[in-house]
């Protein structure tokens, strides 16, 4: 297979030089688009929702209900995508599902009632949720061949998108109805689309791929303590552990059994998995309930609600393409220990503020400490399981991005939309609060 070739090709040079090889130039640069087109698309639609809201005319019950058509598509697609990449490879289920996410993203403002929009946002989270899985399992192969923890600059895309597409959808508000907006979106979507994968299939990278999700990491230096990461065949992880053999948690093999290193995995990756999943509740609150609280609780127009998911997804990017270099400098643990107590902090002042500008403030904020808790979190899952591992931290990830705004939507009528935004703050912490619990699994006693 020449793609293989040429990624064993890139891995050997790597030992003398840090060029970087130019097929997988290529393809980080498509796969790259692929996450900016996904925030792109996602962020066209949630700065809408309160548009589409009145259409419908929804309760914020109703709402959270419609929004759960979202979650159930996603999260029981995410169970499958990891198999369906083993079949049909990565890149074809990556392509596959962003042209169905650029058709289904003209549908939710084409619906008159919440039941109507629900189903519509079934096919909508299942298009999301099967293009991030796919999208992740190839980052994670990518980031294992480039040798250095990017994970956070796929993301970066992914916010880079998410700020231009609530940019866009800000200035287009007051001038376009969310049918027309969404429908210009569609060929943005596919025209992009079609070109970054081009270079997917015309440089494949097959799932499972043993030689790669076993391959040296980028090194991690971590002062701050680190997460664990597989290490398969006596190669360093990002964090720094090296043995002779080594179990799949990073503990030493005569420490333990296979089955306990199984186990142990296992356990590793559901931890990535909650992480990941405080992260994305945050950010789905955030995107879907964001623009809400500015314009129904603060009075703010439908360009300031959409300032505000904007200010989010800025602080998200500015975040993540620093996250790298913060990666590299701190650790894993403190990068993520402190980016969780960040979020907590910034969406209490979100949440409480009496203000616009401290609303925005405390928003970006929240972006900001949100930015490097999912990436982080999916690369080592991924390190630890291959595209198994993406596929089920993704499934507690996605899964809190996309349960979340239902379950604020119950919590709003119970008690009212700010009260019900600061378990995003809860949230937060807990991240930290797991990510600082794990710090020393997997180390030499």
């Amino acid at each position: 297979m020449p793609t293989l070739n040429k990624i064993g090709t890139a891995l050997s040079r790597s030992h003398h030089t840090p060029a970087i090889d130019p097929v997988l130039r290529r393809l980080r640069i498509a796969l790259t688009v692929f996450f900016a087109v996904d925030g792109f698309l996602f962020a066209g639609w949630v700065v809408r929702i309160p548009a589409i809201k009145a259409q419908v005319g929804a309760s914020a019950g109703q709402l959270g209900l419609a929004l759960l058509g979202v979650s159930a598509g996603a999260v029981l697609t995410m169970v499958l995508t990891g198999r369906l990449c083993r079949r049909f490879g990565s890149d074809r289920v990556t392509l596959a599902t962003a042209v169905v996410l650029s058709l289904s993203i003209a549908l939710p403002p084409r619906t008159h009632s919440a039941l109507g929009l629900g189903l519509v946002l079934l096919v909508f989270g299942v298009s999301y949720g099967g293009l991030n899985v796919a999208m992740n399992s190839v980052a994670v192969e990518l980031v294992a061949a480039m040798r250095r923890p990017v994970m956070s600059s796929f993301h970066a895309a992914y916010s880079l998108g998410g700020l231009i597409g609530a940019g866009l959808g800000g200035l287009l508000a007051p001038h376009l109805p969310p049918a027309t907006h969404l429908l210009l979106l569609t060929p943005v979507g596919l025209l992009t689309v079609a070109l970054a994968g081009r270079v997917l299939l015309a440089h494949p990278i097959e799932l499972p791929r043993e030689d790669v999700v076993r391959a040296k990491p980028a090194a991690e230096p971590a002062p701050g303590g680190t997460l664990p990461v597989a290490s398969s065949a006596g190669r360093s992880t990002p964090g720094g552990l090296s043995a002779g053999r080594s179990t799949p948690d990073g503990a030493l093999s005569g420490g333990s059994s296979a089955a306990d290193g199984v186990r142990r995995t296992g356990v590793l990756v559901l931890l990535f998995g909650l992480i990941a999943a405080c992260s994305a509740y945050g950010e789905g609150a955030l995107a879907e309930w964001g623009p809400l609280h500015i314009q129904q609780d603060l009075h703010g127009g439908p360009g300031i609600a959409a300032a505000g998911y904007a200010a989010v997804a800025a602080a998200m990017t500015l975040g993540r393409l620093s996250g790298t270099a913060l990666l590299e400098r701190l650790g894993q643990t403190r990068v993520l220990v402190l980016g969780g107590l960040t979020a907590a902090c910034g969406m209490l002042l979100g949440a409480l503020a009496p203000v616009v500008p401290l609303v925005v403030l405390g928003f970006a904020l929240t972006g900001l400490g949100l930015a490097n808790l999912f990436p982080t979190a999916i690369a080592r899952a991924g390190a630890l399981t291959g595209p198994s591992g993406v596929a089920a931290a993704s499934t507690f990830g996605y899964g809190g991005m996309l349960l979340g705004p239902p379950s604020i939507g119950f919590l709003t009528d119970a008690v009212g939309l700010p009260t019900a935004l600061t378990t995003v703050s809860a949230l937060g912490a807990a991240a930290a609060a797991i990510a600082y619990a794990v710090r020393n699994t997997g180390r030499r006693a």
